[in-house]
């Protein structure tokens, strides 16, 4: 038998598309305050947003009458019919939002008008009241509690509160980019994490980023092939260990897509090596006629009439400006004087005039992906990405082979030594080429790697005391501060106790973090090296455990602590490295490397003949 589902049903199962976390509530909500021509929004959450949600604008606001009807579905009032979809100007346009998020929590609305009253609207898991008398400025405050208290199954698939903080929180920063000319002020459990003055995209990079990121990147502002691109791309040496740091706004909307992406990727490929990406906060701008931005209800992604012109335009421009040739004049506003030195003449900085702007229609006739005169390609051409190419957050192969390769290692610690001898026995004979020290014993000659022996004496001593709790930390003279976006500031919150089990000494300190102190053994360490290899792999870690993570960055930095090939050791040290080694010959170093080789004197003698 066939049922039809009751509103109150459809509007739960509905919610799934547009309501499925937090963060996609308050993407909701801050879209509608910028609808609603807002110049200043505050938003607000409690328990990650579990808890609470608030979000006050200072917009049109709502009249009386249309009160109800907000929370209907597919009620809106940006479209009207469906020719209305082919050119999108606002950033909700569905009507789904409301309905869907009601439908999932206790939601309150309070608004007023410019000439009318304040009127307040109570909804719980959908069914609403009447509206209500109320106080309160011209603007619109919504306020959502107990999100999905009436859908526990869907309650119990959230994440803790600082991963769904740490999500909203990246959602806030961008609307701070996005919409540079409007006041945001955001409150996690009632403490300030942003603010913004509406004084331009700037003032809201520094807000978000810190105010020493504009100094390493090119301001552009270009106009090719009838797309306009500008915002600020990282240099040429300013990358970040994670791509939460770029940011692509299509006709102000924030979008991930992979045309794009790939076209600022390629362009940074000469520069960048393996697990650097660069930081970028770019704006494009297009005729909404060839941008289709109706494609799935969270509107994460666009769709473009033509991906190639797209493609070369992003290409052309950013590629230009990194190789700092003559026509990136015509895109970088202020360029730098070397930069300008280089297309204008006797170094003067006044920027070449810019070609006049050409449609779009022509921008196609007028692209071609060409073998250059060289032999090489001008443009690294387009070609359709596969499905997921730069959404799939797992570790190169390499990168996972070393860390199992590593995870093999610890499990052979409770396994018994190769082989191992009274270091009394062992006489020491001398060194080769200042990496190499040679010991004897009886009819054996060992030769013992020097770096590979510490390396591994080091990040065995570290594991130990990490898996005993007894890891010993060195004060620094001057605390390192750690800046961090809202994803890595909320990560690296949740995991403070086991870095300090690992002996950091690291506290939360505003939007950043403060280390005083670092493990003992590691003094010395590069720590913004260390943190930026932990925060690379910050989305790998639903299938390893941070701890096993952290052994295999600190064997890592074990080996960099160790002495090296090449140094030339004390009597001393060379009895201490022994000493350290307790005899055991089968020693390896944390990556697999053997530290330890053994020649019997009838090898010798067969390699000079003396035996056959």
């Amino acid at each position: 038998m066939i049922h039809v589902l009751t509103p109150d049903v459809y509007n739960r199962i509905a919610a799934g598309e547009v309501v499925d976390r937090p963060y996609s509530v308050v993407k909701e909500l801050v879209e509608n305050a910028i609808d609603a021509g807002a110049t200043e929004i505050r938003i607000e959450i409690e328990g990650g947003g579990k808890k609470r949600i608030r979000v006050t604008d200072n917009g049109c606001g709502i009249e009386k009458s249309d009160l109800k009807a907000a929370f209907l579905p597919h009620a809106t009032s940006k479209l009207r019919s469906a020719e209305d979809l082919a050119a999108i100007s606002t950033l909700g346009f569905r009507g789904e939002a409301i309905a869907s998020i009601a439908s999932v929590s206790r939601m309150e609305i309070v608004s007023k008008t410019e000439e009318g009253e304040a009127w307040s609207l109570l909804s719980e898991g959908g069914q609403t009241g009447e509206p209500q008398p109320a106080g309160g400025a011209k603007g619109t405050c919504v306020t959502v509690d107990g999100l999905f208290f009436n859908t526990p199954a869907r309650l119990k698939f959230l994440k803790s509160d600082a991963q769904e903080e740490g999500d909203v929180t990246g959602m806030v920063s961008r609307f701070l980019l996005s919409r540079p000319a409007i006041s945001f002020t955001y409150l996690i459990n009632g403490k300030v994490r942003y603010r913004s003055f509406g004084d331009g995209l700037k003032s809201a990079i520094a807000a978000v980023y810190g105010a020493d990121v504009l100094g390493r990147c090119f301001e552009i502002n270009a106009d090719r092939h009838g797309v306009v691109l500008r915002g600020f791309i990282g240099d040429r040496n300013f990358y970040k260990p994670n791509r939460s740091y770029q940011s692509m706004f299509v006709n102000g909307r924030y979008v991930v897509n992979q045309t794009v992406a790939l076209a600022v990727a390629n362009a940074y490929k000469n520069y960048l090596m393996t697990r650097q990406y660069p930081f970028y906060v770019l704006f494009l701008e297009l005729p909404a006629e060839i941008v289709d931005v109706n494609v799935h209800p969270n509107k994460s992604d666009v769709r473009f009439a033509d991906n190639r012109v797209i493609y070369g335009s992003v290409y052309s421009v950013v590629s230009a400006v990194l190789d700092g040739s003559s026509g990136a004049l015509e895109y970088v506003a202020d360029p730098p004087r070397a930069l300008a030195a280089s297309g204008t003449a006797e170094g003067s900085a006044t920027p070449a005039a810019k070609t006049p702007s050409m449609s779009y229609a022509e921008a196609k006739k007028e692209l071609q992906f060409d073998i250059s005169p060289i032999g090489k390609p001008s443009v690294i051409p387009y070609r359709e990405p596969k499905p997921a190419t730069l959404e799939v957050r797992a570790p190169l192969p390499q990168e996972e082979d070393h860390f199992e390769e590593n995870r093999r290692q610890l499990l052979e610690q409770s396994k018994a030594k190769q082989e191992r001898l009274d270091p009394d026995t062992l006489a020491f004979k001398g060194e080769l080429f200042r990496t190499y020290l040679i010991y004897e014993a009886g009819d054996e000659a060992y030769l013992v790697d020097q770096h590979a022996a510490h390396e591994r004496i080091l990040y065995d001593r570290l594991r130990q005391k990490c898996e005993t709790r007894a890891a010993l930390s060195q004060p620094m003279l001057l605390p390192f501060i750690l800046h961090t976006n809202g994803q890595e500031f909320a990560f690296l919150l949740k995991n403070l106790d086991i870095l300090r089990s690992f002996g950091f000494e690291i506290e939360d300190f505003g939007n950043s973090f403060k280390v005083s102190a670092v493990p003992v053994d590691l003094f010395g360490m590069d720590l913004e090296a260390f943190f930026a290899e932990v925060l690379s792999s910050m989305d790998t870690l639903r299938v390893i455990k941070l701890p096993d993570l952290l052994k295999d960055r600190l064997a890592t930095m074990a080996c960099k602590a160790a002495v090296k090939g090449g140094e030339k050791l004390t009597d001393g040290e060379v009895r201490s490295l022994l000493r350290e080694m307790d005899g055991d010959m089968g020693i390896k170093c944390p990556h697999g490397r053997p530290a330890c080789v053994k020649i019997r004197k009838s090898e010798l003698e067969k390699l000079f003949k003396r035996i056959v």
